[in-house]
């Protein structure tokens, strides 16, 4: 598996948020504008959450494994696997969410703001946008975390199973 690129995730970012953009433009032309969930900045932020937890986590019970510490529990090579694919699948997808909701926002915020609602929507979608950010953050230093020793002189890659 790749190492997260930065690139790529802002570039999936961008890319939604112009179809978002111009989605929300046209939906509006065409009748009203679905709302942007209250849910949905919760939602990533409980993915980000979880990410750093387990970051975090993982981080300390590797250090106490390298400080050789009696009693240090070691860390499965196949969970650091799937935390470092949940990270990157997590990061992926919320650049994908948060850039549809920062095209939404920018629409919103570029349009009359002629009710109350729409205010809020603006206010879901800028939440969304930075919740987004923060997961892609988690995921990249969960992945940073689960860096295999050797792999630093080749480059920074994540952990996976022999």
């Amino acid at each position: 598996m790749k190492q997260l690129r930065f690139r790529v995730l802002v570039g999936l970012f961008l890319l939604a948020g112009v179809l978002g953009w111009a989605g929300a433009r046209l939906w509006d032309a065409v009748g009203t504008l679905p709302g942007v969930p209250a849910a949905a900045p919760i939602v990533l932020g409980l993915i980000a959450v979880v990410l750093a937890a387990a970051a975090l986590s993982l981080r300390a019970r590797l250090r106490a494994q390298r400080e050789r510490r009696p009693g240090a529990k070691g860390v499965d090579p196949l969970l650091a696997a799937r935390a470092v694919v949940f990270g990157h699948a997590s990061a992926l997808v919320a650049a994908l969410v948060a850039g549809l909701y920062g095209g939404v926002g920018v629409f919103l915020l570029t349009s009359p703001m002629d009710s109350p609602s729409r205010r809020d929507q603006a206010l879901y979608a800028g939440l969304s946008v930075l919740t987004g950010a923060a997961v892609c953050a988690a995921a990249m230093f969960l992945e940073r975390v689960c860096r295999l020793p050797d792999d630093e002189n080749n480059g920074p890659t994540p952990a996976r199973p022999r």
